[in-house]
């Protein structure tokens, strides 16, 4: 299988500023999501590896709530049938029964996580990010009360965890990866975050939803 961990990493976008801390708190969160600027993502898609057709799916970013703004993040278990093993949010694909991308992050992060939408206030969606496994995603980014209780499901979750937002929305801890698969370039970014026992590899598509909310952030 392939380990992005054993690919040398080719760069570090340390010329760019990371987020202030000031924008990182929950009001200006609120403020930026309710008067939105002019902005555009980064990154929308993936190479396909994927012939089937594309799917729509959410899945919640949440933010949460603790002195400083954590976002919550899980291990995907290692018998799923896409992105196993992996680092994510929580989310899946649509049921034709969910109203909208947000009712779809919800349900989700209830059924992966145990999440309570009573603990979850919305902030809004940021724009789709298509998977090299034809999902197109919508990102629906929450504020979660730290008062919210997990219990992770373990037919899809390995495990929960934990990373500051002011780690994630800093460049100085986004690396570049660039190789050749199956003849063509492949770039990604991941955001390795070491919690003091473990490393956790976020990649691929979290890592790029990641980046877009950061260019969302820091757009003027």
């Amino acid at each position: 299988m392939f380990d992005p961990r054993m690919v040398p990493v080719a760069g570090l976008d340390t010329h760019l500023p990371a987020v202030s801390i000031e924008a990182l708190s929950a009001d200006a969160l609120r403020r930026r999501f309710a008067a939105a600027p002019v902005w555009s993502p980064e990154l929308i898609a993936e190479p396909a590896f994927s012939n089937r057709m594309p799917s729509q799916a959410s899945v919640l970013v949440p933010l949460v709530m603790r002195e400083s703004l954590t976002v919550l993040l899980t291990h995907r278990t290692s018998h799923l049938s896409s992105h196993s093993g992996q680092v994510a949010f929580p989310g899946g694909k649509a049921d034709p029964e969910d109203a909208d991308a947000i009712a779809t992050a919800l349900r989700e992060a209830q059924e992966e996580v145990g999440l309570s939408s009573s603990h979850v206030e919305v902030l809004g969606t940021m724009p789709t990010y298509t998977t090299g496994s034809a999902f197109v995603v919508t990102p629906v980014v929450a504020l979660v009360s730290e008062q919210m209780v997990i219990e992770p499901n373990p037919n899809e979750v390995a495990q929960v965890f934990e990373v500051p937002l002011q780690f994630l929305m800093n460049p100085a801890n986004h690396r570049r990866y660039c190789v050749q698969w199956e003849g063509n370039a492949r770039e990604w970014l991941s955001m390795p975050y070491h919690d003091g026992h473990m490393e956790h590899f976020i990649w691929g598509a979290t890592a790029g939803m990641l980046r877009n909310l950061y260019r969302f952030l820091q757009a003027q």
